[in-house]
């Protein structure tokens, strides 16, 4: 037992290069140099550098849609654009449905004496003459002779057969005042036109045609006419100008009829 004692005192001296502590009355040894406090904190360190950025997380899932926002205002108005090109003309339309007949005119009365003079008016008796003269004809197919009268062989209207198909004339049975007009097509030749009264020529019409196009030309004119006076329609000029054309959509027309009659 005393041997035993005196190695646990031998192991609890300071080795050699160790400073000897002496215990203060009332002090408590302390802890040998490296060993290991446990619960005595020591002096803070200093912060550590900060490490280097992470990865980019994965993209979220898409949220909801949100609610309509409300209606900008409204912008100024643009610029007016230009003029688009003009279209090729339509065919030519259907005729329209003729409209009802004209209630009958009044009948003027006279009554006469036995002389023969007009005198007041009396009863109803013979009505008075209407003097009717028109016509209204078109062409059916091109023309391709010039200084010839053109013979118009559609006819619209010609009841009093004033108009002469054979010839292409119209013929003055009553007369008075007329009034002419013609509307001509124009296709692949230049086209001049004249109406004659009488071996005169009295109007001129002249259309220079546009390539890949069709044209149209027209005139219109009063005369006086006497019995027997002739009217028609002829292409003037050289062989380059006989462009007058018609088919089963485009016409060429010639019209005329009487205004008024003369009363002497």
């Amino acid at each position: 037992m005393l041997l035993l004692r005196a190695v646990l005192l031998l192991l609890v001296l300071p080795t050699h290069g160790q400073d000897s502590v002496t215990e203060e009355p009332g002090g408590l040894l302390p802890l040998a140099k490296g060993a290991c406090t446990g619960w005595l904190a020591g002096i803070p360190g200093h912060p550590g550098h900060n490490g280097t950025p992470g990865r980019d997380g994965r993209d979220g899932t898409p949220g909801e849609k949100g609610e309509k926002g409300d209606p900008g205002l409204v912008g100024p108005k643009g610029d007016t654009g230009e003029t688009g090109v003009t279209g090729v003309e339509g065919p030519r339309g259907f005729p329209g449905i003729p409209g009802r007949k004209g209630e009958p005119g009044e009948s003027a009365y006279v009554h006469r004496s036995a002389s023969g003079i007009p005198g007041r008016k009396g009863e109803p008796g013979e009505s008075a003459y209407v003097h009717r003269s028109a016509f209204s004809v078109g062409l059916e197919s091109r023309v391709t002779v010039p200084n010839v009268p053109i013979r118009f062989t559609k006819i619209f209207y010609n009841l009093q057969s004033h108009y002469d198909g054979t010839t292409g004339k119209f013929h003055c049975n009553i007369p008075g005042l007329y009034y002419f007009s013609y509307h001509i097509t124009v296709y692949l030749k230049d086209v001049k036109v004249s109406l004659y009264k009488k071996d005169k020529a009295i109007l001129f019409t002249y259309d220079q045609y546009q390539e890949k196009n069709v044209d149209q030309a027209s005139g219109s004119v009063l005369l006086h006419l006497e019995v027997g006076d002739q009217v028609w329609l002829q292409v003037y000029g050289d062989g380059n100008s006989y462009g007058l054309y018609a088919d089963n959509v485009h016409d060429s027309t010639f019209t005329g009829f009487l205004l008024y009659h003369d009363t002497n």
